[in-house]
């Protein structure tokens, strides 16, 4: 039986443990949506609402026309 899609939200988290683990640092700028729907081998419109959803949690910010990144920690 094949594995189940991860959903947004899983997707979501494990972006979160990259950040906490180092992979992504503050300031970094994230994969597009097409890269991540091919890490996470789901559908565009996914890995968006998982960006949207680290927007939403203030993990990430977007730059209109450059891209996404990542939320530099306050001082």
């Amino acid at each position: 039986m094949p594995a189940l899609p991860l959903s947004y939200a899983d997707i979501a988290a494990d972006i979160t443990a990259r950040i906490e683990a180092g992979e992504y640092a503050p300031g970094a700028k994230l994969p597009s949506y097409s890269q991540l729907a091919d890490l996470y081998s789901v559908s565009v419109s996914t890995a968006a609402r998982a960006v949207a959803l680290l927007r939403d949690r203030g993990v990430a910010v977007g730059a209109p026309g450059r891209g996404v990144y990542i939320r530099r920690q306050d001082p």
